[in-house]
């Protein structure tokens, strides 16, 4: 297994995972993993776009009747009368 040391970590933030750690009975560096496991497991989507479109297309498509064009109206005279 590979290990890696992170430096210059925040007092405050490594208090806070020293807590997070304690709250689930874990020590510091078994917390650190888990939330690195976490934040890694699914990809990231590179854009809303996809992200979207992979939420909603196993629930199937939507086919959309596309109206026919009509001809521009013509404009309103608002001459007086």
């Amino acid at each position: 297994m590979a290990s890696i040391t992170i430096r210059n970590i925040d007092d405050r933030l490594k208090r806070k995972l020293r807590i997070r750690a304690a709250t689930h009975g874990r020590s510091m560096e078994d917390e650190a993993r888990e939330i690195l496991r976490t934040a890694l497991r699914e990809p990231t989507p590179s854009n809303l776009a996809y992200s979207i479109r992979a939420r909603i297309q196993p629930l199937g498509g939507v086919e959309l009747e596309i109206p026919a064009r009509e001809p521009i109206r013509s404009a309103p005279d608002f001459g007086t009368a």
